[in-house]
């Protein structure tokens, strides 16, 4: 029923006819409305994510598969991958490789010690921003995000929060959720994980591409599979 290669095909000739007066991502986004909403008629398309609601994963699942899906949000990359190989969602969608911090280990280890395969891959702009009850640096006693945004943003935090310990926790959205809770306490995620949670936004971080997957192997995916031969045969399966 879903065919990625196939509607990127289609997406791509329709991108190539167009001649105005819409942009070609318009009419990328039109048309992959339209088809998400065509799958959604034929059967329920289940997609599991590391949530909770507002986190990039999210974020790229809706770019992938069109906003016509049922959510699974999961509580960490163990768990989408668990609920997709148990059948709780026909597909999942975790993090795999940012152009800052390298891959995402967990991910890729993962693929090599279970039956699933990447079918699609989506990458998309990463802006963090430093969220609190309040609009100010002043007060701030931790700093509460996914163990790949503290790194992403240690130059940022280093230069305006020297002192302020850094927690991890199992994703931005759930760092924002938790310093929606406490005066003292920020959390770093996405504008969409800003809007979901209704904070302030006290500061700007930084930028940085990610990519998501289940996905097209990215190459930092096929080196890795590369050096550890003996359990890749089993991410291939």
């Amino acid at each position: 029923m879903f065919r990625p290669e196939r509607e990127a095909q289609v997406i791509n000739g329709l991108q190539e006819a167009n001649a105005g007066p819409l942009k070609a991502n318009n009419v990328a986004n039109i048309w992959r409305e339209v088809m998400s909403a065509c799958r959604a008629l034929e059967a329920p398309q289940r997609v599991a994510y590391l949530g909770p609601a507002g986190t990039f994963s999210e974020q790229a699942a809706l770019q992938f598969f069109g906003s016509s899906i049922e959510h699974v949000p999961c509580v960490s990359i163990d768990e989408v991958f668990r609920a997709t190989a148990g059948g709780s969602a026909q597909f999942g969608v975790v993090p795999v490789e940012n152009s800052t911090e390298g891959v995402v280990a967990r991910s890729l280890d993962l693929f090599l010690n279970t039956p699933l395969h990447i079918v699609g891959e989506t990458s998309l702009l990463v802006r963090h921003n430093l969220l609190r009850k309040s609009n100010s640096l002043e007060g701030i006693e931790v700093v509460l995000a996914h163990p790949q945004a503290l790194a992403q943003c240690r130059g940022w935090l280093n230069a305006h929060l020297p002192d302020v310990e850094r927690r991890a926790v199992s994703s931005n959205a759930e760092g924002a959720r938790l310093a929606s809770e406490n005066p003292a306490w920020a959390g770093i995620a996405s504008d969409r994980a800003a809007t979901q949670f209704g904070l302030h936004i006290a500061a700007h971080a930084i930028q940085t591409t990610p990519s998501t997957a289940r996905a097209s192997p990215s190459s930092a995916c096929r080196r890795r599979c590369r050096r550890r031969k003996p359990r890749a045969r089993t991410a291939s399966a």
